[in-house]
């Protein structure tokens, strides 16, 4: 029995979009079984390049079938999904689930360029984009699009920031490498601030060491040159 056809009949059969990891997991449990036969157990610690493999070539054979229906891989998980010409008898049948209002240029605007630039703190895309987007960054947020991935090594420690599992399925990616080529967007320079000085607690700030020596007359000056209060 070929692989391909194993994951087509578990793709098929699915409620949901499946990872490579899902279906080895799958494959495990097949194989403990109390009727599992040795082709069955033979798949038991199958390799995530095999499943890849077979996969491709399941998603090849539907293509060239021509059928109403294809395989494909959106944000790493595989499914079964209906060829677009097939839409509006597919909407006389199911209806048409409510969507979220579209995207306003400015968010997509900011939005591709966290795509491509990612991961970035919000004052960077300021700086590409040369407006706030304070407001902007809420929205896709708030859709689920975006997400702070964690922290930046600079001076106040800002979020950094990058799109999430949602926003491949939104526009129909398999990963961040199948986004259209950008090469103009990647080479702006985005000038990133000083790092943090180093302190003897992490959580705190402080002024470097050679800004805090103290003055000949034995008096600490302020930045205006009177003495500190």
């Amino acid at each position: 029995m070929e692989l391909k056809y194993i994951l087509e009949s578990l793709l098929f059969s699915a409620q949901k979009p499946l990872s490579p990891a899902e279906l080895r997991e799958v494959f495990a449990n097949a194989a403990e079984q109390e009727d599992a036969d040795a082709t069955v157990k033979s798949l038991k610690k199958i390799k995530e390049g095999e499943l890849n493999t077979a996969l491709e070539q399941l998603a090849q054979d539907h293509e060239a079938a021509g059928r109403s229906y294809r395989v494909v891989c959106v944000a790493g998980s595989w499914q079964f999904v209906t060829q677009p010409e097939f839409a509006p008898w597919l909407k006389a049948l199911v209806g048409v689930k409510a969507r979220p209002t579209r995207l306003s240029q400015p968010s997509l605007e900011t939005l591709a360029i966290i795509a491509y630039r990612q991961p970035l703190t919000r004052a960077e895309i300021e700086q590409i984009r040369g407006v706030n987007v304070d407001g902007v960054m809420q929205t896709l947020m708030e859709r689920g699009l975006v997400e702070a991935t964690g922290r930046a090594e600079v001076v106040g420690r800002p979020s950094l920031y990058g799109t999430t599992t949602l926003f491949l399925e939104y526009f129909g990616l398999k990963g961040l490498e199948d986004l259209p080529a950008a090469d103009e967007l990647r080479k702006i320079v985005v000038v990133k601030p000083p790092s943090s000085p180093v302190t003897a607690d992490a959580d705190l700030a402080t002024s470097p060491p050679e800004q805090l020596q103290m003055p000949e007359g034995g008096e600490q000056k302020s930045e205006a040159g009177a003495p500190a209060a």
